[in-house]
């Protein structure tokens, strides 16, 4: 079968595409026919890591998500999965052979979930990082939710910043199948349309627009959460405007950055700040973000591809070093390989 490895870390000249024995599941594992891979930015800043140049113990697979068929199981797992359509999530965290930049991926079986046949494989191979990072930014606040769904965000002010990045588009999208009141920012006209299409209510370009008067004429008592892309740079913004008992939680940010909060007010508001990483998340959060969002794709309220507001960009296997690329450049919407056409 071909996989895309590495063996150092680096800029994108270290993938290669490679023929390698087809693996065999261990106990409590699948093998998942891989249709698509998902590529989202924590897979190029995994591949360059910390130092460049640094080899790996055990050469990696790189792509977290991604979307496919089981067509092996091993000891212990039911043979009832055998041929199930799957979305995979953390398929390559602690697996140096298990991302899905290849034609079979071999995980444990809790890290694949089914994917109903109103599904596409594109939608399955976008759900994992994107959807399970904005659930964690909408229920990491101090009254909850801890499940999202219908009604479970009624009455309150959700804020997105970035509307037309992947989490961006996922938390507008999940915010509005539980009832919030969307408002996301922007940067052009172009990725307002985006957001309008991932169904906020109201979207503000921050270029064009003081975003502090016009999210409060909206919401004059701010946002009960706000899910933050850019903390180091839009800190004191937040500030005034999150919502007393409100939360800010921050999911993305670079080694350097630093953080500078205005304490008195914030301490004021009895705000707090969360910071998101999926990796090292609490267990129980993770199986309900897993339910709520395949809850999600059954009631089909979320997707992709340009009607969503998510735009895809498709790449072969053997192109995969263009598709890390084109994540790491900003492509916005969706880089997808297509693993198996």
């Amino acid at each position: 079968m071909r996989s895309v490895l590495y063996t150092v870390t680096g800029g994108t000249d270290v993938l290669t595409v490679e023929e390698r024995p087809l693996p065999e599941p261990g106990p409590g594992e699948v093998r998942v026919m891989v249709h698509r891979s998902g590529v989202n930015p924590t897979d190029w800043k995994s591949r360059r890591g910390a130092a460049p140049g640094a080899a790996l113990e055990h050469p990696q697979v790189p792509n977290q998500d991604g979307a496919g068929e089981v067509d092996a199981v091993g000891p212990g797992v039911e043979a009832a999965l055998l041929g199930l359509r799957v979305w995979i999530w953390e398929g390559a965290h602690d697996r140096p052979h298990g991302g899905t930049a290849q034609e079979y991926a071999v995980i444990p079986a809790t890290h694949a979930i089914t994917l109903p046949e109103t599904a596409s494989y594109d939608l399955g191979a976008s759900l994992g990082v994107p959807f399970m990072t904005a659930h964690r930014c909408l229920t990491v606040g101090e009254d909850g939710p801890q499940r999202l769904g219908p009604g479970t965000l009624q009455g309150r002010t959700v804020l997105v910043a970035g509307g037309a990045g992947a989490v961006g588009n996922a938390a507008i999208q999940l915010a509005r199948w539980s009832d919030a009141t969307v408002i996301t920012t922007v940067s052009s006209p172009e990725k307002a349309t985006l957001a309008r299409l991932a169904g906020a209510d109201h979207v503000v370009d921050y270029t064009r627009q003081d975003v502090v008067a016009v999210v409060g004429g909206i919401a004059p008592h701010g946002a009960d959460t706000i899910v933050e892309v850019a903390p180091a740079a839009n800190a004191a913004l937040d500030a005034q405007l999150v919502a007393n008992g409100g939360c800010v939680a921050a999911y993305a940010g670079t080694p350097d950055d630093e953080l500078t909060l205005p304490v008195r007010e914030l301490m004021t508001r009895n705000a707090r700040w969360q910071f998101v990483l999926l990796y090292t998340a609490p267990a129980g959060w993770r199986r309900r973000a897993l339910e709520d969002i395949a809850a999600a794709v059954q009631d089909r309220a979320v997707g992709v591809g340009a009607d969503h507001g998510l735009p895809l960009h498709h790449f072969s296997l053997a192109d995969t070093a263009k598709a890390h690329a084109a994540v790491e450049g900003g492509a916005v919407g969706k880089v997808l390989i297509d693993v198996i056409e």
